[in-house]
């Protein structure tokens, strides 16, 4: 877990599309897992401004908000996501 993240994206986006994180006026969107089947509805949403700390979230069990140019956005489950980052320590893997 080195390095800023660069970019979240779906393991499996839908065909044709490529996706990314919503991003609203108030920051990148999630749902909150202790929300169960209700961790869809706005009220129950979380913001973030930074893909670091959306990040941080989807590692402790939190569903990102996904969407692609001309569609809806959807919830996608963390084990549904890959998230990438840039190595700041030029190659050196130390934290």
């Amino acid at each position: 877990m080195n390095g800023r993240v660069s970019k979240i994206e779906r393991v499996s986006p839908r065909e044709g599309r490529t996706e990314g994180p919503e991003v609203t006026a108030r920051g990148y969107r999630l749902g909150n897992p202790a929300h169960g089947n209700e961790k869809h509805h706005a009220k129950n949403s979380v913001y973030v401004r930074s893909l670091d700390e959306a990040a941080e979230l989807i590692s402790r069990g939190y569903s990102l908000w996904m969407t692609a140019n001309g569609k809806r956005a959807s919830l996608i489950s963390p084990q549904s996501l890959r998230i990438l980052r840039n190595d700041n320590h030029g190659g050196d893997n130390r934290s």
